[in-house]
């Protein structure tokens, strides 16, 4: 406790604020590695041809698969929601709404969810409620289901508290900490900042302190069954080879020369010297060095594995589940096919390829794209959450990963659906080029130079004016380059991942459901069919978010 004491002292000093939220020229860059299983159906026409596979390429990841469960009753997933009363910080961001609506959808008789909601008053939280969560077209289902009673059925389920996970005791009036302590069954912690380069004040007060305050708040919860946090697969660092599902501890399996508190006091002392001009930008440098100093790979990752140690450390006799999923993108299934909010990892280059603003990117076609669908990743968390909602006094942590997809999804063959899905549907480039990868980063900015350069000669040319070198560009054209860069630099971690995630506990937890839970709750990634869910589910989805940001 006077770990916690020391390190909630610290905070202060910080006086931080929260938010929520979570061309292919030839063969040489045709990256279709090989076939995906013809087991797989249904599948789609594809205007892609396939190179010949190595066998490398073709061995499937495999690891031994547990038992079936004799247990006909599974895990008692229904019986266990019925009546359980939740607090769920970072509600009104994409995760934590495809969970509140699974739990509502599939049990109605779920107790209350109270959402810590970051608003200005009470009346500002409820219309964030509102016009967040309950208007939002995710919950299209529920609306259908429950007719002219929807909103009466949301707002008896859903209570919106006025709170903040950057401030001493969640931020919450002690009145209404005192109410809701003593009904709550167990604490989601979604909350987090997710920027990759954040300023490292920021990122260390959400993402590392925000876990010890929520912990705090759930040592006062007297029924409290469960302390869930999601976490990211990411979280380990820099690794090799294959990342297991365990707890992160200082002096096992990270650096024992890692101080939080000395990071704490480097970040405040930051903030304190560098007010004014280039505060920002500072911190943020500040944030990347001190994870790459430790062999993070960026201040997101490096700022969620204090929370995941501080956890570790401070719980006493809390139980706590951690789930960590790889790259969260649109839903597979639920609560309908490609269901997006925000433009996430993967999206941008992407979009950026279909407007024709990159014909390629910084990485290596070989390196493993470890996308999970939201759903599933939810599926897994509530099947986990009433596994171990008994009580135990225990920590496991669950990798909610698609690396060990027997044929899991590579770069290359990632982009050559989405050149697949571009020329069937356009997104604004009719001719597209086939996507190449870079093996330099000089070799990606020269490229996407010459296409800026290209793009202004020819608006010059529109307008009458001469022709003029491609050596230098406008300023817009230099801070367009400028973030692309930016962009690989930041991506680089990812674009050459070849690390597989184990999920030894994730599969065991599937083989314990009942048949009857497992058409619930699916999150066999063995059931992803790839080109599918990119072609048909993914894109779409992300096109369609993309234009709702636009009109927004």
């Amino acid at each position: 406790m006077a770990m916690m004491t020391n390190l909630l002292a610290t905070s202060k000093a910080l006086k931080l604020h929260v938010s929520f939220f979570s061309s292919f020229p030839c063969r040489p860059n045709h990256f279709l590695a090989r076939r995906l299983p013809q087991s797989m159906a249904p599948r789609v026409q594809t205007s892609c041809s396939y190179r010949e596979t190595s066998l490398k390429a073709m061995t499937p990841f495999t690891t031994p698969e547990p038992e079936p469960s004799s247990v006909t009753e599974g895990v008692g997933i229904l019986r266990f929601l019925k009546g359980k009363n939740y607090l769920v910080t970072g509600a009104t961001g994409f995760l934590a709404k495809v969970l509140i609506e699974k739990l509502l959808r599939e049990s109605p008789e779920i107790g209350r969810i109270f959402l810590l909601i970051n608003s200005k008053d009470q009346e500002s939280a409820n219309k964030r409620l509102y016009n967040e969560i309950i208007s939002s077209d995710l919950f299209n289902h529920l609306k259908q289901l429950h007719g002219s009673s929807y909103e009466a059925f949301m707002n008896s389920k859903l209570i919106p508290i006025l709170g903040d996970i950057g401030e001493d005791n969640l931020g919450i009036g002690s009145d209404i900490a005192a109410k809701i302590s003593g009904e709550i069954d167990v604490i989601i912690s979604c909350a987090g900042r997710t920027t990759f380069d954040d300023r490292y004040d920021l990122a260390l007060n959400v993402n590392a302190l925000g876990p010890c305050r929520l912990l705090s708040f759930a040592k006062d919860c007297k029924k409290l069954k469960l302390f869930l946090h999601f976490s990211t697969a990411y979280v380990t660092g820099k690794k090799e080879g294959t990342i297991l599902e365990t707890p992160l501890c200082l002096g096992e399996n990270i650096t024992s020369d890692l101080n939080i508190e000395h990071e704490l006091k480097l970040a405040s002392e930051a903030v304190r010297k560098l007010q004014g001009s280039g505060e920002t930008k500072k911190l943020k440098e500040l944030g990347i060095q001190r994870a790459q100093h430790y062999g993070w790979e960026n201040t997101y990752t490096f700022t969620k594995a204090m929370g995941e140690t501080l956890i570790q450390t401070m719980r006493e006799d809390v139980p706590v589940v951690i789930i960590r999923p790889s790259i969260i993108e649109s839903s597979y299934k639920e609560p309908f096919p490609g269901w997006l909010q925000g433009i996430r990892m993967t999206d941008p280059m992407v979009l950026a390829y279909g407007k024709g603003q990159i014909s390629g990117f910084w990485g290596d076609p070989q390196s493993f794209v470890d996308v999970i669908p939201v759903d599933m990743v939810v599926n897994a968390t509530i099947a986990a959450m009433a596994k171990h909602g008994c009580g135990n006094s225990e920590l496991i942590v669950y990798n909610v990963t698609s690396s060990s997809h027997p044929y899991p999804i590579r770069a290359g063959e990632f982009m050559d659906l989405a050149y697949q899905h571009l020329c069937d549907f356009p997104l604004t480039v009719i001719d597209l080029p086939r996507w190449k990868f870079h093996s330099s980063l000089d070799g990606f900015t020269s490229s996407v130079f010459d296409i800026i350069a290209k793009q202004e000669r020819g608006t010059k040319n529109e307008g009458g004016e001469a022709e003029k070198s491609h050596t230098t560009l406008s300023f817009r054209g230099r801070r367009i380059l400028d973030y692309f860069v930016s962009l690989a630099r930041t991506y680089e971690p990812y674009t050459f991942f070849q690390a597989r995630f184990d999920d030894t506990n994730t599969r065991s937890l599937i083989q314990e459901l009942s048949m009857e839970e497992r058409d619930m709750f699916d999150f066999d990634i063995k059931s992803i069919n790839w080109e599918h869910y990119i072609v048909n589910i993914h894109l779409p989805g992300l096109k369609r978010e993309s234009l709702k940001e636009r009109s927004n």
